[in-house]
């Protein structure tokens, strides 16, 4: 028969048993909750006309699902509004969120307000473009020049020492339009010699095709053609389309929204170098998450580039590029990605 001093000694034992399991319970629940990383993402524009921004933005939006982090998007109506796209810096500086995500409108201007974000204890990663000054945590972009570089070397195939040819860029002063015209430059080599009109659209699609309009009235010889991103592109090849001057000038791009596609396998667009954004803007959420949480990110992320022709843009590895599932497949199969 067990005696009072051994029940009390039993209870007292089940008692601290239990608090034990109670307080292991609550540092188990603690270590394994993290409070919503908050994250605004500031794009150079917000233009639902636009897949290459629709996608990025849709990339962006199926990390923070994923991640379960607290996203919101702030953006500009046009990608020149410079001044805006600061005046949201600051508005989401104020909110003290735990990282910015930016895609800088200007290589320059915005340099100050991305400052700003760093001085108030803020995180920050760059999409898309980048800016004068190296003090990003993490940086997720084409590489431009090289995207560039594989667009004017192609371009050599339809170039000889008569040709003449023109660039119709998209924002002057951002990093994506100083690299295109670079590696563009570098890939035609001495061909470079023959640029003779460098214009910008603003990224713009009707400023696109009325600068391409001029060019072709005023400059009859001009036989090479290339705009520097989407807006730019379809502009120029619905210029030379309408024009009905397909036969005699070559017509290059970036980017592959549908109707960059249709125009490519109309024979308009001779090649077309193709981007990622999707995989750019869940790149950029994800690398915002990582340094929230203090885990090892990739200081500097190339989201690739690829030259698709008509020629090959039936293969299965393009089909997946200029045809991309907007889901976690695509993003498991087509990040290119060296860690």
């Amino acid at each position: 028969m067990m005696t009072v001093k051994r029940k009390i000694k039993v209870a007292g034992t089940i008692v601290l048993c239990f608090l034990f399991i109670v307080i292991l319970g609550i540092v188990f629940q603690k270590n394994n909750e993290r409070s919503s990383v908050k994250v605004i993402f500031i794009a150079k524009v917000l233009d639902n006309t636009n897949e290459f921004w629709s996608a990025l933005v849709a990339g962006a939006n199926m990390a923070a699902q994923e991640y379960g982090v607290e996203l919101t998007v702030m953006g500009p109506k046009e990608e020149t509004d410079i001044a805006g796209q600061n005046r949201m810096i600051d508005e989401a500086i104020a909110k003290k969120p735990d990282v910015i995500v930016l895609t800088p409108d200007s290589f320059k201007e915005t340099t100050p307000y991305a400052r700003k974000i760093k001085a108030a204890g803020i995180h920050l990663v760059l999409v898309d473009s980048v800016i004068d000054a190296d003090f990003a945590d993490s940086e997720v972009a084409t590489n431009n020049f090289e995207a560039g570089a594989k667009l004017g070397n192609y371009m050599r195939l339809f170039t000889d020492k008569e040709s003449q040819i023109a660039f119709v860029g998209n924002v002057q002063g951002t990093s994506t339009a100083i690299e295109r015209e670079e590696g563009i430059r570098f890939g035609l080599k001495e061909y470079d010699a023959q640029v003779k009109e460098v214009v910008f659209c603003g990224s713009e699609f009707q400023t696109a095709y009325d600068l391409t309009m001029e060019i072709l009235e005023e400059q009859p010889d001009i036989t090479v053609i290339v705009g520097f991103n989407e807006y730019s592109a379809v502009g120029v090849a619905r210029a030379v389309k309408d024009k009905g001057v397909g036969n005699r000038v070559a017509v290059f791009g970036i980017d592959s929204s549908i109707e960059q596609v249709k125009l490519l396998e109309e024979g308009i667009f001779k090649g077309l170098v193709i981007q990622n954004p999707f995989n750019m803007g869940y790149l950029g959420v994800e690398q915002a998450v990582k340094i929230a949480d203090g885990k090892e990110n990739i200081r500097k992320l190339d989201s690739g580039s690829t030259l698709v022709t008509k020629q090959d843009m039936y293969s299965k590895e393009n089909q997946k590029l200029l045809f991309p599932f907007i889901g976690r497949q695509a993003v498991e199969e087509e990040i290119i990605v060296s860690k």
